[in-house]
């Protein structure tokens, strides 16, 4: 299985990079193919013509590189920072460009701050998102508070709390990458 591990932000001295990072490497350890998306390395326009507005072979060369990754995906892990109780704008430009190729794919939200609620409230706005995106999120939402003290310098936790809630996280979104894959062999609904 593969996914697209989407990380939103292109702020300098950026924390949560860390907790991306981190989650690839456990993912990576799980045999999951793990295609990271930075918009530092992506950088999109803002948004003036989606994806599948322009004819086909048309759209920029990273748009299409970027369609390519996320139509061979079997699902979504998203790492967003907290701007203001909401998403950062990086995160919604890029995500909203693309729609068809999230669709009947599970997605995973983690979430970070640099205060105690760890991202949580940004990661209930990104959840009405996704869905409506097509691509569900799990149950679960994996903050990380404090993110600035979470990791050491080889992003190895401070906390068994990181190990501990990361793997239960990783499990459930396991579960709902291998149910919607196995649904999407029997066909989709449209």
């Amino acid at each position: 299985m593969g996914i697209s591990l989407i990380y939103g932000s292109v702020r300098s001295e950026r924390q949560g990079i860390k907790a991306a990072r981190y989650l690839e490497r456990k993912l990576q350890d799980r045999d999951i193919q793990v295609n990271f998306i930075d918009p530092l390395e992506f950088s999109l326009p803002l948004l003036d013509k989606m994806y599948k507005e322009h004819e086909p072979g048309t759209a920029p060369e990273l748009m299409e590189k970027l369609a390519r990754i996320l139509k061979s995906s079997d699902g979504f892990l998203i790492v967003t920072g907290e701007y203001n109780h909401s998403i950062p704008p990086v995160l919604k430009n890029l995500l909203d460009h693309f729609q068809s190729e999230y669709y009947f794919k599970p997605s995973a939200i983690a979430s970070y701050s640099s205060g105690s609620f760890g991202g949580v409230r940004a990661a209930v706005h990104l959840r009405v998102i996704t869905g409506e995106l097509g691509m569900p999120a799990i149950s679960s939402i994996l903050p990380f508070p404090h993110i600035g003290e979470v990791f050491d310098d080889n992003l190895v936790p401070v906390s068994q709390r990181v190990e501990s809630s990361s793997a239960r996280f990783l499990d459930e979104f396991i579960w709902y990458l291998k149910a919607f894959k196995n649904q999407r062999a029997e066909g989709t609904p449209y």
